[in-house]
């Protein structure tokens, strides 16, 4: 399949800058894939459209602050996005705007000119490991100077904190649980503890999984076809208690709803011949038509990037022609596009 295959014109004024007043206030289009029918409605509406025997899965990933800046001996500003700590004070991360550098570099953090990070190696693709003082954990270092790790398409004034603060709580889902993702998943941003409570009351049943979303989940794929793009693997784990009520939904032929590409990799990385089991694990599933789905029987997810991954996905699910006509049809009617953006559920 050839990666321009996925292209659309995109008005930049659909790409949402900011959330909506109120999560489930984003709209949702509809597909209803039997008839090949498509209902625009809000999000809110999303308890109603489902059956009552449905399990939706949730990944309760949570995003950390891991965006941060560094500044060279030069006074130099550097761009830095944390990806891990392999090891104790032992920081991998991409940089930008870094220049020729040696190990041993010593660079100041801009938030904290007392904290010294010193380049120890250069992985290759911009991915260098540092050595940071201090005996602070990561993720509480970032949490004190870091910023969320929204995607290049939201633009905001680095010399501002009060965006920051609306990002910390909206870029992140309210079950968010599980701390190590660089970016939302993002169809579960439309989700509120009402909501919720309403899926509850109708019966509808609903698990956790864990995916951490991975730097190269916004990567556009640069090779000609599909077939050559090397999908990141991104690690992920599935509890018992969503391994028994996956397996019992399996055998009892009830419909499996992921919120999400990435709760759709996690399902559709366990094979179709054996039963669901707790654990973790890794994964690195391209899904692109055609594609014989194991385990989902529904996608709720946000309008993405054209040439990405996750609409190659989308359009594994409806099919090449009417992905292109659900989105013809979304910025027709003027959707908003991206990770604050609208949402679809693919029926």
């Amino acid at each position: 399949m050839r990666t321009d295959e996925l292209d659309f014109d995109l008005p930049p004024d659909l790409i949402a800058q900011a959330p909506p007043p109120r999560r489930s206030d984003s709209r949702l289009l509809h597909y209803v894939r039997a008839g090949r029918d498509i209902h625009h409605r809000t999000f809110s509406d999303l308890p109603d459209l489902l059956r009552p025997s449905d399990v939706l899965v949730f990944n309760d990933s949570k995003v950390i602050p891991a965006r941060f800046t560094l500044r060279k001996p030069t006074g130099g500003r550097i761009e830095g996005l944390f990806l891990s700590e392999p090891a104790a004070g032992q920081w991998l991360s991409l940089l930008r705007d870094l220049g020729p550098a040696t190990e041993g570099t010593p660079l100041l953090f801009d938030a904290d000119p007392n904290l010294r990070a010193t380049i120890r190696s250069n992985r290759g693709q911009g991915e260098f490991l540092l050595d940071v003082s201090g005996e602070v954990p990561a993720l509480a270092l970032l949490e004190r100077l870091g910023r969320m790790p929204l995607p290049p398409y939201i633009k905001r004034d680095k010399r501002r904190d009060d965006r920051d603060d609306l990002d910390r709580q909206r870029y992140q889902t309210v079950y968010a649980d599980s701390p190590g993702a660089v970016a939302a998943p993002t169809a579960g941003l439309h989700f509120t503890p009402e909501l919720l409570n309403r899926l509850d009351e109708a019966g509808i049943r609903r698990v956790m999984v864990t995916l951490h979303v991975g730097a190269g989940t916004f990567k556009p794929i640069a090779s000609q076809t599909l077939e050559a793009h090397p999908m990141h693997p991104e690690g992920y784990s599935i509890p018992s208690a969503a391994a028994e009520t996956l397996n019992r939904a399996k055998r009892d032929n009830q419909r499996i709803v992921a919120v999400g590409t990435t709760s759709a990799r996690v399902l559709e990385s366990h094979p179709a011949d054996r039963p669901f089991v707790a654990g973790s694990g890794n994964t690195s599933i391209f899904i692109y038509p055609p594609y014989a789905w194991k385990h989902v029987g529904a996608l709720i997810t946000n309008f993405h990037l054209p040439r990405s991954t996750l609409i190659a996905l989308v359009a594994a699910m409806t099919g090449l022609e009417e992905q292109r006509r659900i989105y013809r049809e979304a910025i027709a009617q003027r959707y908003r596009f991206f990770s604050y953006g609208d949402a679809t559920f693919v029926d």
